[in-house]
């Protein structure tokens, strides 16, 4: 019976091949638009994966995600540091400031000012450069992208210079830096020579980054930091997952996203269902052949569910193939947001099967109620 209903569906190449379109169509849109979702939402925790060395994010207890900046006194880094259990605890700070190009333009730039002594928070990988050289006067090392953002189709010059707050910063790197949400350049420096490059304020510390001494879980150090400090402790991977929560709830991303992988999934049906129920009703007589020669009614509902999970499957692979060669194409090319991961395949895999089985029991009725001597008119 499996060979005889792959014939059915392929007896018409054009209706086959119209199916196997909504069915492809719909997986697509759906596994595109949820990827671009996801890499929008990889982006807005960047930051916080990019600033490596340190297991404790320590900040103000109202701060709500990664660009909330509440900045607190530098008498909070102490406190943390009197903390029992912190190995160490160094200060950041994160901000925007404005850039003076050498042509007089202007343009925002991401600012990092990581600890002068120990340089944690500075990036890991270089492209030119070395991170000892961030020690240098008004030495800061900035990200490729951004770099080749402010000189497009310019080789790495060291030494090239812009100002922040009328203050003069050198590049002496170029380091490797993940995309963010906002597109600025990003920009690292030290933490005494990022309060020169901001105007001036009562209070410019961030955040606090702290380690946790040998046998000492994260989790039980937060809740130290937290309760005799009042301030809010998060692991990179907690804050990482707060930052997103936040854009989730508080954002209209998540619906507009979702309206697009909605549509395709209606698409998708619309068009495998019409398409099916078309081929299914012109199918009625051989159908009822089979009936006439004693196929249960069972039988011939699996037949076409396991045409339906044929083209699904043939669809999905085409769909999900399409769509991960998109993200290839568009990756380091745009500053399109793509992250295909795993739950993207089998969330994609699912909403296909749920449209072919949708689609297939559109038809099944004509089939159920079908009287075997239809053959005989």
């Amino acid at each position: 019976m499996s060979w005889i209903a792959w014939k059915m569906l392929t007896g018409d190449r054009s209706k086959y091949m119209g199916i196997i379109f909504g069915v492809t169509f719909a997986s697509l849109l759906i596994a595109q638009q949820t990827s671009i979702f996801c890499g929008l939402m990889l982006r807005t925790t960047s930051q916080i994966r990019d600033i490596r060395g340190a297991d404790i994010w320590v900040m103000d207890a109202n701060v709500q995600y990664i660009d909330d900046l509440k900045p607190l006194s530098d008498i909070e880094l102490y406190r943390v540091r009197g903390v029992s259990g912190v190995k160490w605890a160094v200060p950041l700070y994160k901000g925007l400031s404005r850039a003076r190009l050498e042509d007089g333009n202007y343009q925002q730039v991401i600012l990092i000012g990581v600890d002068d002594a120990t340089l944690v928070g500075a990036p890991e990988k270089l492209y030119e450069g070395s991170l000892s050289d961030l020690r240098l006067p008004d030495a800061i090392i900035m990200d490729r992208a951004g770099y080749r953002q402010l000189w497009p189709g310019e080789p790495f010059r060291p030494g090239r210079t812009f100002e922040m707050n009328d203050r003069r910063a050198v590049i002496v790197g170029i380091c490797d830096a993940q995309p963010t949400f906002q597109t600025f350049p990003v920009v690292f420096t030290r933490y005494t020579q990022a309060q020169r490059f901001v105007p001036r304020e009562r209070k410019l510390l961030s955040f606090v980054l702290a380690e946790a001494e040998d046998g000492i879980p994260t989790s039980e150090l937060c809740r130290r930091i937290e309760d005799q400090t009042g301030l809010r402790a998060l692991t990179g991977q907690d804050f990482a997952w707060k930052t997103m929560v936040y854009y989730l709830t508080r954002t209209g991303i998540p619906i507009n996203f979702g309206t697009t992988v909605l549509l395709g999934f209606f698409v998708g049906v619309a068009i495998a269902g019409q398409t099916f129920y078309t081929f299914t009703v012109e199918n009625l007589k051989q159908f009822g052949t089979l009936k006439a020669m004693g196929l249960s009614n069972a039988r011939i509902v699996g037949m076409i569910l396991l045409q339906a999970v044929t083209v699904g499957a043939i669809g999905y692979g085409l769909g999900v193939g399409l769509a991960a060669l998109f993200g290839i194409f568009t990756q380091n090319r745009t500053k399109l947001a793509f992250y295909m991961p795993w739950w993207v395949l089998v969330g994609t895999g699912a909403a296909v099967l749920l449209i072919v089985v949708v689609s297939s029991l559109l038809s099944v009725r004509r089939v159920i109620v079908l009287e075997p001597a239809i053959v005989f008119r």
